[in-house]
């Protein structure tokens, strides 16, 4: 990726666009993209450059010349921490003849990913609208939720008071709790998952 900016008196000598990147810098492109991957995986995408360009061993500027900062990297990233799993979820989820069993799939494999990886958390929260792919990942998820939650209606296989607003508040406020609270064990929280599907269901 070709550098869009930069922290003063930190420039480092621009490549000619389009131009292979030298080794050092290609080392240094890959060593950045792994610490992120590390430090939003373990944090959320908010995790401080500091952090992540000392875990590199680079310069905080050296993000920017090589990013444009941290929208840019997230762009780098968010395909392995979170969109190639969100569209996965999608697929299982349209694949699934049964309306009822598509929505479960749905909530179920969401809920997972949001126990594995915070990332998801701040893709529903569009933390960084700058962030295109970010943006991307969250417009797809909003269209999908109301693509099923209609079906799932349609068919009267949930509560007819359900929305896909309700869903996103509960996925919102579920990450928010697994960000602040103490993680809990995976079985309680798969438990804590089988509850919230039986209230979706049409009493």
């Amino acid at each position: 990726m070709s550098p869009r900016t930069s922290q003063p008196g930190h420039r480092e000598a621009a490549q000619v666009p389009g131009a292979p990147l030298r080794a050092d810098a290609a080392r240094n492109v890959a060593q950045i993209r792994a610490a992120a991957i590390a430090a939003f995986r373990g944090r959320g995408l908010d995790t401080p450059l500091e952090e992540i360009a000392a875990a590199a061993g680079v310069s905080k500027a050296t993000i920017y010349n090589r990013f444009g900062g941290r929208a840019g990297l997230i762009d780098a990233v968010i395909e392995k921490l979170v969109a190639a799993e969100m569209h996965a979820i999608m697929d299982r989820a349209l694949q699934a003849a049964d309306p009822w069993q598509a929505i479960a799939t749905y909530v179920t494999d969401r809920r997972d990913l949001q126990y594995r990886e915070p990332a998801f958390t701040d893709a529903l929260l569009m933390t960084y609208p700058e962030s295109g792919q970010l943006a991307a990942i969250a417009t797809a998820a909003i269209d999908m939720t109301t693509s099923l939650v209609q079906r799932s209606h349609d068919a009267g296989a949930i509560h007819r008071d359900f929305t896909a607003a309700d869903l996103y508040y509960a996925d919102v406020a579920n990450g928010l709790a697994l960000r602040k609270l103490p993680r809990p064990a995976r079985q309680d929280y798969d438990r804590r998952t089988r509850f919230f599907l039986d209230s979706l269901r049409p009493r």
